[in-house]
């Protein structure tokens, strides 16, 4: 009897305290979890029935007995993510909420008990490696404590592998337990969330996709909202705030203008790179728009360049990247300072990291001497195993740098053999025009063609008009006639392809083809194909911008027609800048009649020799080499075989003479070297 009497009266005590227990919780303020599953609130606004976190996260059908709760099953057609209200948990000292075994990981939102540091660095380490949604959801699972930045960088990494085009690969990864479960824990107590903990799970949110309406979203900006009225945000947290509120409301969002305004009133030069980093990765996605914020651009690039030397690759090819993608031409002592930091890490880039500084230092026009001579021990060691478009843009750099670097384009060319299979028709294109611009045929020229030839055959349906017009023409430039497939260009489909691909026949196209058309005439004259039509013909390949022929020299020009008027005896036995009916322009053309007298300019009959006068400054040259580029190659290949006599004078025989003297003797030799100069 005495012993039920004890019973009676603990059981009573232990329910009176039970009782209070959540009021005294209250007073500590520590929330109080319902203890049965509520309505939940959708996120995206489907129907679905409520479950309890034991019960989504188990299967016995002991949940019913124990915890109190109705199971029902969810229907087969309903989809979405829905909030989760979490069971009830005994609150320990810790003030943490605790784990059972089998459970969901749970967000630890006090200071106290948190996992260590190496935890924490443990935990990053495997999330890094995780490769598909799976394996995130299993280390969630194995994992008892989690703070709010853990569990934000779980949502971020679910993010990464599941990202497609402005949507999930696979949507279905939001109606997983664990997924589920997070976000509801998340909304629940967005309040008691750090600083970093709640703006990185609204960052990781917009990535997810999630409705702002919803729920969670609405109480996470709210929250977000307050931490930042209260000017206490680092500037980490600031860019991330300001790049979930352009993913939600894009550049016009009220909240990202505030947050711009307090990143201004901050100190520019007291910046780490990393809050520097971050800010233009900010800007980068659009705070910047119309031109807003100049001032503090400029600042940021004033700063940047004193910082340079303790940028490591990463930050340099991200800052290259928005530097590009921003159009800053004022910031080129940034680029250049970038780019002399980059010399020491070309290396140690990754291949994205390296396809964007190369694509940088394409837009703004810069190459240094350092970094090509560093790209040159580099390019032969990676040109079999890195990815086809760094390959791409290596070549491609040194093209658009009129850069000739036989060990960067033997390199090249070896790879393109024995991989232009696996490239896409843009690269297998990319990768040749260089060859032709620069005029250079690599020493296995024969299987570089070869290979081309084969991929034509296999893929030419797969070729744009454009990618492929870019490609036969180059070829030609080196004097590799790809006549088995010129005659599908020039048939008249083929032009109105041209101009359904979006940016219609402009007169660069135009040359292209006529230039294409008069190489086959002149140098394949067994060719009996297609013509091209009389309205895709051009009148003249120099045109304004981008152009077949590369303008005269105007300097240059000057010196030679000075030593022209001494050496014939007077101006108007020369003509300059001529338009043939070939396309081409002369730049000093002489006519001679048949006993080889010179005959005035405006002269036309008897005419019996034409010599054309290629005034070659630096510019028709690679920067590096005395070569002609390839466009200047051909156009003096086809005068002579249109029958006019072709006279090179390169700017780097000029620059030598002293006198207007040594001018005239040299041009005597250069033009009538068989001949007596008359006195006049």
């Amino acid at each position: 009897m005495i012993q039920l009497l004890l019973k009676s009266e603990l059981g009573a005590m232990a329910l009176k305290l039970l009782q209070q227990l959540p009021k005294q919780l209250g007073q500590m303020g520590i929330c109080r979890y319902a203890s049965t599953c509520s309505n939940p609130r959708l996120l995206f606004g489907y129907k679905s029935e409520h479950l309890c976190v034991s019960c989504l996260c188990t299967s016995s059908t002991r949940c019913i007995q124990h915890h109190g709760c109705h199971k029902r099953q969810l229907g087969e057609s309903r989809r979405g993510l829905t909030t989760i209200v979490p069971e009830p948990s005994l609150v320990g000292s810790s003030s943490s909420v605790g784990l059972h075994k089998d459970s969901f990981p749970r967000v630890c939102l006090t200071q106290m008990h948190h996992p260590t540091i190496a935890d924490q660095e443990a935990f990053s380490k495997r999330l890094n490696k995780c490769t598909s949604s799976c394996q995130v959801f299993r280390l969630l699972r194995s994992v008892e404590t989690m703070t709010d930045s853990m569990a934000a960088a779980s949502l971020h990494r679910v993010a990464e592998l599941e990202q497609g085009v402005n949507c999930l690969r696979n949507p279905s990864v939001l109606e997983n337990v664990i997924i589920r479960a997070l976000c509801k824990q998340l909304e629940e107590d967005s309040r008691r969330l750090t600083d970093g903990g709640l703006i990185s799970a609204l960052l990781a949110c917009t990535r997810l996709y999630l409705d702002p309406r919803s729920t969670l979203m609405v109480r996470l900006v709210s929250e977000s909202q307050e931490r930042l009225d209260q000017c206490h945000l680092s500037i980490g947290q600031l860019c991330d705030l300001g790049e979930a509120m352009l993913a939600m409301e894009g550049p016009c969002s009220l909240v990202l203008g505030q947050t711009m305004s307090q990143i201004q009133k901050l100190e520019v030069a007291q910046w780490t790179v990393a809050e520097l980093r971050a800010v233009y990765k900010l800007f980068q996605r659009g705070a910047g728009f119309d031109g807003k914020y100049c001032d503090l651009l400029n600042a940021m690039h004033t700063h940047a360049v004193t910082v340079t030397s303790r940028m490591n690759p990463s930050t340099i090819s991200d800052l290259l990247n928005v530097l590009t993608i921003l159009k800053q031409t004022q910031a080129m002592p940034l680029v250049i300072s970038l780019c002399k930091r980059a010399v020491r890490y070309v290396p140690h880039f990754t291949d994205e990291e390296l396809t964007l500084v190369l694509g940088a230092l394409m837009h703004f026009g810069h190459s240094d001497h350092y970094f090509v001579d560093a790209m040159e021990k580099y390019v032969p060691k990676m040109t079999f195993t890195s990815h086809p478009e760094t390959v791409t843009k290596v070549i491609q750099f040194f093209g658009r740098r009129n850069i000739l670097s036989p060990v960067v384009f033997d390199a090249v060319a070896e790879s393109f053999v024995y991989r232009a299979d696996d490239y896409t028709t843009s690269q297998v294109a990319r990768q040749i025009m260089p060859f032709g611009k620069l005029c250079y045929l690599p020493p296995n020229a024969d299987d570089v063609f070869r290979k081309i030839e084969t991929i034509l055959h296999t893929r030419f349906s797969h070729f744009q008009p454009r990618t492929l017009l870019n490609l036969l023409h180059s070829c030609t430039l080196v004097e590799r006639f790809p006549v088995n497939f010129v005659s599908k260009v020039f048939s008249s489909y083929f032009p109105h392809q041209l101009q359904e691909q979006g940016s219609g026949m402009d007169q660069y196209v135009l040359a292209q083809l006529t230039q294409l058309y008069m190489t086959v005439k002149l140098e394949c004259p067994f060719y009996e194909g297609p013509r091209l039509l009389p309205q895709y013909h051009v009148k003249s390949f120099l045109t304004s911008g981008h152009s077949l022929e590369t303008p005269v020299d105007f300097h240059l020009y000057n010196s030679v027609k000075t030593g022209l008027v001494k050496l014939l005896g007077g101006r108007s036995y020369f003509d300059s800048r001529v338009m043939t009916p070939y396309c081409y322009t002369l730049d000093v053309e002489i006519k001679l009649d048949e006993e080889g007298y010179v005959l005035p300019a405006s002269h036309e009959d008897e005419v019996f020799k034409r010599i054309a006068l290629c005034i070659d400054g630096q510019k028709r040259f690679t920067s590096n080499r005395r070569q002609l580029l390839g466009k200047e190659a051909i156009k003096q290949r086809h005068l002579r075989l249109l029958g006019y006599e072709v006279v090179q004078i390169p700017f780097y025989e000029i620059e030598k003479l002293r006198n207007k003297t040594s001018v005239v003797e040299y041009l005597h030799q250069k033009i009538f070297p068989h001949s007596y100069r008359l006195s006049w």
